[in-house]
């Protein structure tokens, strides 16, 4: 377990002490229902053993304290900024050498290996889903990145003048990562680079209107790509790993690096980019940043009645009259806890079915959380009623609860985006959170697929319990 170094992290961040500490001690040090996430399911030199994994400037070890997998002697991993570490006792602490878990992003390698271990057995959910991931066009290996220099993205990305192209080939990026780690087969390693560095040799900055929220959505899964190849000997050269690097840097952290004051969900994503890069290029000043910025923006978009009358004010920005708050919320027939900010956003004709923006929200918060958590800051524990009642409100209706108690103005047909295993493994299966309704609704839509920042849950996610923990 990583509670030594988390409350160190936390001395330093006094506003975090209370909620998160309390937390401890919840997960176990082993995963449920399989090998222990210490236990390498790869040999050295195969996916996942991370053998002589090492980028130019590394100044740190790789070990293999809590069980991370087989880790072979000096095999460095470093980015930009500072030394890196694919060390299971991780964790982020408040100042000295940085220490973060690599890979770990999303997914870490006990999460990975054991994912894998299932595969290897035949076992379902795992098994169905990487045929679901395999079987899809971003997997294939015809696939050609289209790259731009300009991402220029209006209005609903129109113009959409490289918006699709670069949505389509991070996620492609990211599903030929894991397909690699999974199969071991190369030539997926070699097409997940070659988007990488496609968009990495050309890319200078988004702009238009919708130029925040396009980085964002890139920045989610971009580097969730980059953290698997880069830490499994996928062959990802130094001099490449470093371009990557300044394309983060350059291309995408100005966009996000201090959240977004537009609307919910695009803050949350880009809180969930901003810390994504920040494990990337090892920047621990940054991610303590984004951890205080999830802090100030959850409880603003998600709702629980102990808030009063009215939700939390939007972070940030000035202060809304009661009016304006209630018309930023879309103006629902009564606050309720679990309610998002956006849950009555989505109207008929608007192009976006019901609780369409509200899971962009609500997948960058979750996910967000479980990056920390793997980084040794458990934000799940601190907000466990708030976002338990946000994934059992919205699974309700998604289940087909009747819509129209819920929001003034009729709202688009609800429809489930792919992105609840994330979440229910967190509170169900590692927290002993009863999620009837989310339970319910996963059931429902396995093998999840993908869009956006929601990609390929049940394959990283589904019932993987306390791996890699």
């Amino acid at each position: 377990m990583r509670s030594a170094t988390l409350c160190t992290f936390l001395v330093s961040c006094s506003w975090l002490v209370t909620a998160a500490c309390s937390g401890l001690g919840s997960v176990s040090d082993e995963p449920t229902g399989g090998a222990s996430a210490g236990a390498s399911v790869a040999s050295a030199g195969s996916p996942g053993s991370f053998a002589g994994a090492s980028a130019a400037g590394a100044s740190g070890s790789s070990t293999d304290a809590g069980g991370l997998g087989a880790t072979a002697a000096g095999g460095s991993a470093a980015g930009t900024g500072g030394a890196g570490s694919s060390s299971g006792s991780g964790g982020v602490s408040g100042g000295g050498p940085i220490a973060f878990v690599h890979p770990g992003i999303l997914v870490d390698k006990g999460m990975l290996d054991f994912v894998k271990g299932k595969i290897a057995a035949g076992t379902a959910p795992w098994k169905n889903a990487l045929s679901e991931v395999s079987s899809d066009s971003m997997g294939s290996l015809s696939y050609t990145a289209k790259p731009h220099a300009i991402v220029e993205c209006g209005p609903t990305s129109n113009p959409d003048i490289g918006c699709t192209d670069e949505k389509n080939d991070v996620i492609a990026a990211y599903t030929d990562a894991l397909i690699w780690y999974h199969t071991g087969d190369q030539k997926h390693a070699d097409k997940a680079i070659q988007i990488m560095n496609a968009w990495s040799a050309v890319l200078t900055k988004h702009t238009n209107d919708n130029e925040q929220v396009q980085a964002a959505w890139a920045a989610e899964v971009f580097p969730r790509a980059a953290e698997i190849i880069r830490y499994s000997n996928a062959g990802w050269s130094a001099a490449d790993i470093a371009q990557f690097s300044t394309m983060l840097k350059t291309a995408y952290l100005p966009e996000v690096v201090d959240g977004s004051t537009r609307t919910g969900n695009w803050d949350t994503s880009a809180i969930e980019a901003a810390m994504n890069i920040a494990i990337f290029l090892d920047d621990t000043t940054e991610f303590q940043q984004i951890v205080k910025l999830w802090h100030d923006r959850v409880p603003a978009y998600v709702y629980l009645s102990t808030d009063g009358a009215l939700p939390v004010q939007p972070p940030r920005q000035a202060a809304l009259s009661e009016s304006a708050l209630e018309s930023y919320w879309y103006k629902p027939k009564s606050f309720v806890d679990g309610l998002t900010q956006e849950s009555c956003r989505d109207l008929p004709g608007s192009g976006t079915a019901g609780f369409g923006h509200a899971q962009y929200g609500m997948a960058a918060i979750i996910n967000a959380a479980e990056t920390a958590r793997i980084q040794g800051v458990d934000l799940f524990a601190s907000e466990q009623k708030r976002l338990t009642a946000m994934l059992e409100l919205h699974s309700k209706y998604l289940n087909g609860a009747a819509i129209d108690d819920l929001c003034n103005t009729k709202i688009a047909g609800v429809d489930p985006d792919p992105m609840w295993e994330i979440g229910y493994n967190a509170y169900a299966n590692v927290l002993g959170q009863a999620l009837p309704a989310t339970q319910t609704l996963i059931k429902s839509i396995r093998p999840t697929g993908q869009t956006h920042h929601m990609v390929w849950e049940t394959l990283t996610h589904g019932d993987i319990g306390t791996a890699g923990l």
